[in-house]
């Protein structure tokens, strides 16, 4: 429920200025997800969201620059994104697949089982093919970032 909900947050902050916790609930309870300001307060810490002015210096959410960076190198990484079953295979450019694996990893995405990496190709092997499916989608959102 956490990693959704975050999930939810990140597309939130993402699709349009969010000035305010007030603002972040209840686009979330629009989403179908109630929360108190308590824990919004903790996800926002736990995403290391930051509130940054806008180009009409406006306050709004934000990713921090770092993260900014980690999706455009994986942009750059990752060339296609695919899955078969519960089992997603991303195409990477030669050399880059282990690092970009490890990110993956540390991101600790809701339904994977295991990851492992080549050079250039990483199997990730999730629960259902729903997560499949469903991580898939966000990879390729990733990919095209900035492109």
């Amino acid at each position: 429920m956490k990693n959704h909900r975050h999930e939810l947050i990140l597309e939130i902050i993402e699709s349009r200025p969010v000035p305010t916790q007030e603002v972040l609930a209840e686009l979330l309870a629009k989403k179908g997800i109630k929360t108190t300001q308590a824990t919004l307060s903790r996800d926002i810490q736990h995403l290391s969201l930051v509130k940054q002015h806008d180009a009409d210096g406006n306050y709004r959410y934000t990713l921090p620059k770092e993260a900014e960076t980690e999706k455009s190198l994986f942009a750059e990484a990752v060339i296609s994104v695919d899955y078969a079953m519960n089992t997603i295979v991303l195409k990477c450019r030669a050399g880059m697949a282990q690092g970009t694996c490890v990110a993956i990893d540390s991101a600790n995405h809701e339904g994977v089982v295991g990851t492992i990496a080549g050079d250039d190709t990483i199997f990730i092997l999730v629960r259902s093919e729903a997560d499949a499916k469903k991580l898939t989608k966000k990879f390729k959102s990733e990919i095209f970032y900035r492109r």
